[in-house]
């Protein structure tokens, strides 16, 4: 279930312990930070959407969770230990790449090794892996291309099969990082609501990183926004305002709210992110 919204300090509400409890984290590069001073608890069953311009550290930040990139500044918890990589109970999905390696990979071959593909000591019986692989595929609507090599899927389709492989490890935390990106309306909608449908069930906490908002819009609880001023993190309601992203921009910036859909005119070129100057019919398609 969502959880309770509050203002842009703080952690969430609630009884819940943060399944991920970061505390005056940075990240730079050099001379160049990324962001630093975020505070950040997300909590079971939360739907955190994470926006921004290119380079404002979104993906560092999943890299970050995952253990892949240490923190410049700051601590960081992941599941009530160190962040780190290999974590069972953390799924991962990624943004669509090159198919390379796993080109001639089936759909369910994917899915295994979201199963026994990082898995040391004992692995499941055969027959075990088998129906755990079936019982993926249905759940996320890919059976009928269960046995289709990769590279013969579309992007929406290939999507649905990577959040397949997320989940079989019965994740406490689904990271997902641009997984909309060059997907038509109707697959970042199939996925939005695929993923909406395991926190609700799961009571598993998303952090979503994406482009597009609208198609996330209706699933999210708060929203952190990283931009070169600096972030914020509230309730969509909140952050997605005129005055927040042109503090955040240092440059005037209107947020316009047409039929249910978030519209953003004036931001830098390339840098409104997932909010840019598009007409309705648009919405959806990358810029």
């Amino acid at each position: 279930m969502p959880r309770p919204r509050e203002g842009d300090t703080g952690p969430p509400a609630g009884g819940s312990e943060p399944v991920i409890d970061l505390r005056g984290g940075a990240v730079s590069y050099g001379d160049r930070v990324l962001w630093r001073g975020l505070d950040l608890a997300v909590r079971p069953g939360e739907f955190l959407v994470v926006l921004g311009p290119n380079g404002s550290g979104k993906s560092t930040l999943v890299r970050t969770l995952l253990g892949l990139r240490p923190l410049s500044a700051g601590t960081l918890t992941v599941l009530g230990g160190p962040a780190r990589r290999g974590r069972r109970h953390i799924g991962y999905v990624p943004q669509q790449a090159a198919l390379s390696a796993q080109a001639l990979l089936r759909a369910r071959d994917l899915v295994r090794t979201g199963i026994d593909g990082h898995v040391f000591g004992p692995r499941w019986p055969r027959r075990a892996v088998r129906d755990r692989v079936d019982t993926l595929l249905e759940a996320v609507g890919a059976s009928a291309y269960a046995d289709t090599p990769l590279n013969l899927l579309s992007g929406g389709e290939r999507q649905r099969v990577r959040i397949g492989q997320a989940l079989a490890g019965d994740p406490r935390i689904l990271l997902c990082d641009e997984p909309l990106l060059s997907l038509d309306l109707h697959h970042q909608r199939a996925v939005v609501d695929l993923v909406d449908a395991r926190r609700r069930s799961h009571d598993t906490a998303v952090v979503f990183v994406t482009h597009e908002i609208n198609p996330v819009l209706g699933a999210a609880d708060r929203v952190l926004y990283l931009a070169p001023a600096g972030h914020r993190l509230g309730p969509p309601e909140e952050v997605l305002t005129s005055d927040s992203l042109s503090s955040l921009y240092g440059t005037r910036v209107d947020v316009v709210r047409v039929g249910g859909r978030v519209v953003v005119v004036g931001a830098p070129d390339d840098s409104a992110g997932p909010l840019t100057r598009r007409s309705p019919e648009h919405e959806g398609a990358r810029p």
